[in-house]
């Protein structure tokens, strides 16, 4: 199997890094807010720009579960560029 080049610094697509992130905020929609976890995750994630490594950053804020959730989120271009950086970390078992 061939895994394609992936350099973890480079920043991905806007079209992607807009994916990940309004997927990001659905899925910390979703928890319970009571303390205050939830719209904390949010605002960070709102106020998060596309540069560097910011789009893989957004997905390390979840565990395997919620990365799990947010892959089957994602449109099908996303989900390419998710599969680069889950084979590079090596978080993968899901799929």
């Amino acid at each position: 199997m061939t895994v394609d080049k992936f350099d973890f610094y480079d920043t991905p697509d806007q079209e992607v890094f807009d994916d990940i992130k309004a997927c990001a905020i659905k899925i910390w929609q979703g928890y319970d807010d009571t303390y205050g976890y939830a719209s904390e995750k949010i605002t960070i994630v709102e106020k998060i720009t596309n540069i560097k490594d910011n789009a893989w950053t957004i997905v390390a804020m979840f565990d395997v579960f919620n990365q799990e959730k947010l892959y089957n989120m994602v449109s099908d271009k996303t989900k390419a560029e998710l599969l680069k950086l889950l084979r590079y970390v090596g978080t993968i078992w899901f799929i």
